[in-house]
């Protein structure tokens, strides 16, 4: 198969950069292993991470789309009392991690939508569910990807003029032999006051199988899962608890604390305030990442929350699953955890009346697209990164290096973001790595690989470090990676030139930025302070 634009994985990076290069004329085809696109934000169940301003300002207007597709999705097919159909700023869940806590299944039907008319043009050839198994290149150049059937086996070669690796672990990197890195830099490379004297490659941020849950009546345990025992007991030398258990590091002062897990509490949902900038929301488990908060729907619609548990204690910390001989090994334990925390949590979690377990605790599967009631596909916050024309670096952003002056202005910019540098524990034993960060642009130069010449990181996969994809890789930002790095692929198409040549030349580079400032993407921040 031909086309302009190969996006080779369907996350949210892959679909807004294959919308971008849609709404440009090209044509596209996108591949996607798993069976929902949409990534992080469906198959693997975790809702939008975002930052303080997010309704204001510092998003695109395609992301902006989305989340008010997903709003008013629920306006128009959900049993939602007056009012809440009447706020605005709609919180499904009432989740304090997010202004915007949804069932997972809803992103995906708005993401559907959004690509529908293209679908249907066959301007869009979505291939499902396809995995990149090899390449061939030509110099600096990609001239095929072969993919493969997950289920059937059968393959198709694949070519383009660009090809964009919007995979969650930068796959088509190590394929195309498109120089990379992965895991922990050393400071004399970066200069960061948080990276180690000596690289570690194979240390690299926790991975999570996510899973719902809601609370209802009835005793719904089940078998105790594999390996329950040595979870069970599982505890890291800075944890200051076992794993299975209310007390965790709190992330940004590394001090144990205990957490509340209150399920089906009776509070108004539309007095909860979201705000990453106050607090991280993580004290009370249950509403934390809550995706449906029953009071917002009319009586007896829903008979609990729905609770989604992406908790400190289901970060899978036994090993690495990019690079490494036994990845599938890391994978089922990082599935046995989750698993085993869900059985804990039925049968063994202290209850605030004194009593162990909530017997009534549920899978819910069925919203995720699952059969054994956990995401899909394991919730990837660090992926393979290209060694990139240039390199995000700490004290480009940190609040603690940079102070009033803000993020460095890169003149190179391509969209903006704003996050926490939150570091997950991590596989080569380091606890939490939080750094207060100031709001920051999106530099080409991050999309630019030093040598190959038409492939493009689309996602996670950027010119961070270890430390700056901390901040980096949430939903927003994966989302304006893709659309700049599918704008870029068409732009290079009209004018004939490379990505290289339009990142170094002032006239096309200001050419570019105006075709994405006119597509509805900010360049830069208004005058906020991080935090």
């Amino acid at each position: 198969m031909e086309t302009d634009v190969l996006v080779i994985g369907g996350g949210l990076g892959g679909v807004a950069a294959a919308l971008s290069a849609l709404r440009a004329g090209r044509s596209v085809v996108m591949t996607e292993e798993y069976d929902w696109l949409g990534g992080q934000l469906t198959s693997q169940a975790v809702p939008p991470d975002e930052h303080t301003w997010v309704e204001q300002f510092g998003i695109t207007a395609s992301y902006r789309q989305l989340r008010e597709g997903i709003r008013d999705y629920y306006r128009r097919h959900y049993p939602l009392t007056e009012a809440s159909r009447a706020v605005a700023e709609l919180n499904p869940g009432a989740g304090y991690v997010s202004k915007l806590c949804h069932e997972p299944r809803v992103a995906l039907a708005v993401l559907e939508s959004m690509l529908a008319p293209y679908r249907a043009s066959r301007r869009l050839q979505v291939l499902q569910p396809y995995k990149p198994v090899s390449a061939d290149t030509d110099g600096d150049r990609v001239t095929s990807v072969v993919v493969q059937h997950r289920d059937t086996g059968d393959q198709l070669t694949l070519t383009a003029p660009y090809v964009l690796d919007a995979t969650e672990t930068g796959e088509l990197l190590p394929l195309t032999g498109t120089e990379y890195v992965t895991g922990f830099e050393s400071q004399a490379v970066t200069g960061e006051p948080s990276a180690p004297d000596e690289a570690q490659p194979l240390n690299m941020q926790a991975v999570s199988f996510c899973f719902a849950v809601d609370h209802v009546g009835g005793d719904q345990v089940g078998n105790a899962p594999a390996n329950y025992p040595f979870w069970r007991n599982y505890q890291p030398p800075f944890w200051g608890d076992r794993m299975l258990s209310w007390n965790a590091p709190d992330p940004r002062t590394l001090v144990t604390s205990r957490r509340t897990f209150t399920p089906n509490p009776d509070d108004d949902p539309l007095a909860v305030v979201a705000d990453q900038r106050r607090t991280g929301g993580d004290t009370n488990l249950w509403t934390f990442r809550r995706i449906a908060a029953r009071r917002h729907f009319v009586p007896g619609a829903y008979e609990s929350d729905i609770c989604l548990v992406n908790w400190p204690m289901i970060d899978y910390l036994e090993g690495p699953v990019i690079d490494v001989p036994d990845a599938e090994k890391h994978l089922a334990g990082a599935r046995e955890l989750s698993q085993a925390v869900f059985y804990w949590l039925q049968t063994e979690a202290p209850r605030p009346d004194g009593g162990t377990g909530f017997r009534g605790l549920r899978l819910r599967g069925d919203l995720l697209g699952s059969t054994d009631g956990l995401a899909q596909a394991p919730y990837i916050r660090e992926a393979r990164r290209i060694a990139a024309e240039y390199t995000i670096v700490e004290q480009d952003l940190s609040v603690a290096v940079r102070g009033a002056k803000g993020a460095v202005e890169y003149s190179d910019s391509v969209g903006i973001g704003m996050y926490r540098i939150d570091l997950h524990p991590s596989t080569g034993g380091d606890n939490y790595i939080d750094v207060a960060s100031s709001p920051f642009r999106i530099p080409l130069g991050a999309l630019i690989p030093q040598r190959v010449e038409n492939l493009l990181p689309a996602g996670k996969n950027i010119g961070t470090t270890h430390i700056t994809n901390g901040c980096y890789r949430l939903h927003p930002v994966e989302w304006n990676v893709g659309e700049a790095a599918g704008l870029l692929a068409a732009f290079c198409l009209d004018r004939g030139v490379s990505p290289r040549a339009v990142r170094n030349s002032p006239a096309l580079l200001s050419d570019f930025q105006a075709r994405l400032v006119a597509q509805g993407v900010e360049l830069s921040w208004p005058d906020v302070t991080g935090y």
